[in-house]
C-alpha cells in the first residue's frame, strides 16, 4: 500500500500505538496512557527503535518494488575551493569571515602556483598576506627567500618557473 499524501510516493508502514495521538470530539489530541507513563529518555529510546524499524522495512519494501535504495551523498568542495571561498569572504564579507588556519595554511603552501591560486585571487592574496603576524609571516618570508635562491640557482626559461619567480618577488617585497 502506498500513500500519495506526500511529495512523492512512499510505502505505508504501519506505528507503534504511542505515536498515533488521539483526537477528542474537539479535534485536540489527547495522550494514551503508555506514553504518559513513559519517561522522556524511555520515550526518545522508543521513538529511535521504531524509526530504525521503519527504516529498515522501507528499505525492504522498496527492494521488493524492484526499486533500488540510494544514498545521496552531498558532494564536498575540494580543499582549493574551500582556500578561496575563504580569501573571498576574507575580501568582500569581512565582518563575516572567520579565520580557519588550515585555510591560510593552505594559500600559504599553494600561493606560488597559478594553477591552484589564479591571478584573480593573487591580488587579494597579496592583501590578506599584509594582516600576516608571528610565525606564519616569519615562516613565508624564509620559504620565499629559499625558493628565490634556489630559482636564481636555475637558468631556466620555462614560463611557469618564471610565473612563479614573479609571486615569490611580489611576496618578498611586502613582507620585508
Amino acid at each position: 500500500m502506498l500513500s500519495a499524501g506526500r511529495r512523492f510516493l512512499q510505502p505505508e508502514i504501519p506505528m507503534h500505538p504511542i505515536f498515533f495521538p488521539l483526537e477528542d470530539a474537539e479535534g485536540r489530541q489527547k495522550a494514551t496512557k503508555e506514553e504518559e507513563e513513559l519517561s522522556a529518555e524511555e520515550r526518545r529510546k522508543l521513538e529511535r527503535k521504531l524509526k530504525k524499524e521503519r527504516k529498515k522495512k522501507e528499505k525492504q519494501l522498496m527492494r521488493e518494488a524492484g526499486m533500488a535504495v540510494k544514498k545521496v551523498v552531498p558532494k564536498k568542495q575540494s580543499a582549493p575551493e574551500l582556500a578561496l571561498a575563504y580569501l573571498t569572504s576574507w575580501s568582500e564579507k569581512p565582518k563575516e569571515w572567520k579565520f580557519q588556519k588550515t585555510r591560510q595554511t593552505w594559500l600559504l603552501l599553494h600561493m606560488y602556483e597559478k594553477e591552484k591560486v589564479p591571478d584573480e585571487y593573487f591580488s587579494i592574496l597579496l592583501d590578506y598576506l599584509q594582516g600576516l603576524q608571528g610565525s606564519a609571516r616569519d615562516l613565508t618570508v624564509q620559504k620565499a627567500e629559499a625558493f628565490m635562491k634556489e630559482l636564481d640557482g636555475s637558468d631556466a626559461q620555462d614560463p611557469k618557473l618564471l610565473a612563479k619567480c614573479e609571486r615569490i618577488r611580489q611576496v618578498l617585497q611586502l613582507l620585508s
